[in-house]
């Protein structure tokens, strides 16, 4: 099947460009922000000299630096005290000294593990296929995506950034949606930033096919559609949540019961889920609000059940989309990762023989994109 949508301007692509970026089934939406062009001074890790005046004199140390540098926060000053990169009259200080107003205070800013978020580093990549313009391939669990708050770095964007450097130039390296940490599976990155657009656009209009394989506690019936909104959970902001309070946004979930099997004693079934929507932790919420969380899922799940796998057995194993350069639908599919396929074994269902013919497309009819 080939399609031929209208080509865009490019300038059009770059005004719009992550406007509404639609995630995976694991990590929050892209907000679309763009970086400001004023990025300060020249060197912003140059050192500081500061020359006290007695109206400070009995003052702590900590609080009168905080007060002559505020461009950094009182805990990061802190930090670079107790690390000796403040120095008073050239000897290290401590943060609770006492000034008398007539020293001189040397700062020498550290650079925070956020500032170098997006360095280029050495990463192992699994392509599954690569053009002038994408790149499909298969992240491994226990791979972040982005760099954010307690992993800045070692992350797919650093990884991208170092074998490509040309997508430096592109929005979050071409990341246009995200797999959860511990879910494996397929992704696609825009090489440029006209590419990048058209996908996210693809993902807004719901017309990419995504298609997970997912081991969920119980037996569910044999197809179903979960439509419940989603939203942070009221009490855990860490989590999600089914919920139709102020801030939910439809989501819905497509799910066929392939093999049933049993493992530590209990049943357990291997399940296909097509995303219609894709927000944070989807397929994770949507099985847990139906009564079979995913085995080994440590958020969502049973805390009895969870000690069997060490993560959630959830994997991206078919992608569809249409070619933003060429207009050609194009789809992809991987086996499964070496831990789910033993995973599986371990349970009794023979992975093998649940394998479609390759060349096989996604029909048209699976669900309604509208």
């Amino acid at each position: 099947m080939i399609l031929n949508p209208e080509p865009k301007p490019a300038e059009q692509a770059q005004d719009n460009a992550l406007d509404h970026a639609i995630d995976d089934d694991a990590e929050a939406d892209f907000e679309g922000d763009v970086l400001d062009e004023d990025v300060g001074p020249a060197d912003p890790l140059a050192p500081i000299e500061l020359n006290l005046t007695p109206d400070v004199c009995g003052e702590r140390l900590d609080k009168v630096v905080a007060k002559l540098v505020p461009q950094f926060s009182r805990g990061r000053l802190q930090s670079w005290i107790e690390d000796g990169f403040v120095t008073v009259d050239g000897k290290p200080a401590k943060v609770r000294a006492t000034v008398y107003g007539d020293e001189k205070i040397v700062v020498l800013p550290q650079a925070a593990p956020e500032d170098v978020a997006f360095a280029p580093e050495p990463i192992d990549i699994d392509v599954v296929y690569e053009d002038d313009h994408l790149i499909v391939i298969n992240k491994p669990a226990g791979l972040v995506v982005h760099p954010g708050a307690g992993n800045w770095s070692g992350t797919l964007l650093n990884g991208l950034l170092h074998r490509w450097p040309q997508l430096g130039g592109v929005p979050r390296a071409g990341i246009v949606h995200r797999l959860d940490k511990d879910t494996s599976g397929l992704m696609v990155i825009g090489k440029d930033l006209a590419t990048q657009t058209d996908l996210v656009r693809q993902l807004q209009a719901r017309s990419v096919k995504r298609e997970y394989w997912a081991l969920a506690w119980g037996t569910p019936r044999l197809s179903g559609t979960i439509d419940a909104p989603m939203g942070r959970h009221q009490r855990d902001r860490v989590k999600m949540a089914v919920s139709t309070g102020l801030g939910a946004k439809p989501a819905i979930t497509h799910y066929e019961r392939l093999a049933s099997g049993e493992l530590d004693r209990r049943p357990v079934s291997l399940v296909q889920c097509r995303l219609e929507t894709g927000r944070t932790h989807q397929i994770r919420v949507h099985m847990a609000h139906l009564g079979y969380p995913l085995v080994g899922d440590y958020v969502y799940g049973k805390p009895h059940l969870t000690g069997v796998f060490h993560r959630q057995a959830l994997q991206a194993r078919r992608l569809g989309l249409v070619h933003p350069a060429t207009g050609e639908h194009c789809e992809w599919e991987i086996m499964l990762a070496d831990d789910f396929r033993a995973l599986l074994e371990e349970c009794g269902i023979d992975e093998e023989a649940l394998h479609r013919d390759p060349d096989g497309e996604f029909e048209d009819d699976d669900y309604d994109d509208a």
